[in-house]
């Protein structure tokens, strides 16, 4: 049996994250069908198939130099889901898209979090994840 599903969380409160931190995904502000939730600061997938996901923050870096965020599936980065940014100086916001089709093979919960390499504050974080 198939379910369409999807959910949408934002955060908009900025965030502190440490360097290797999870980025907070704030609170469900859509969600439809089953096997979909917001499980802490990672999205819960239940049934399997395949999903699109799209991450979309506004970062502010501590330092100047490069940023990354890198998506997870179960604490281990999925190959292409990473964006990098660099800010103009220390404080400037990066804006990092990271778009994803992920298959889960089996009925088991995994979950997507999303962290970043360097100390920052997270002032937006939008995730939608929909089963296609």
């Amino acid at each position: 049996m198939s379910c369409n599903t999807g959910i949408y969380t934002v955060m908009n409160t900025p965030a502190a994250v440490a360097a290797g931190g999870t980025v907070p995904l704030g609170t469900i502000i859509r969600r439809f069908g089953c096997g979909l939730d917001l499980n802490g600061n990672g999205v819960t997938l239940l049934p399997a198939g395949y999903y699109k996901a799209d991450v979309n923050l506004t970062v502010l870096p501590t330092a100047a130099g490069a940023i990354t965020a890198t998506l997870l599936v179960d604490g281990v980065a999925y190959p292409g889901a990473v964006a990098t940014g660099t800010p103009t100086a220390a404080g400037a916001a990066v804006n990092l898209n990271i778009p994803a089709l992920i298959r889960n093979v089996c009925a088991g919960a995994h979950t997507l979090t999303v962290v970043l390499d360097v100390a920052a504050t997270v002032n937006n974080a939008a995730v939608a994840v929909v089963k296609v």
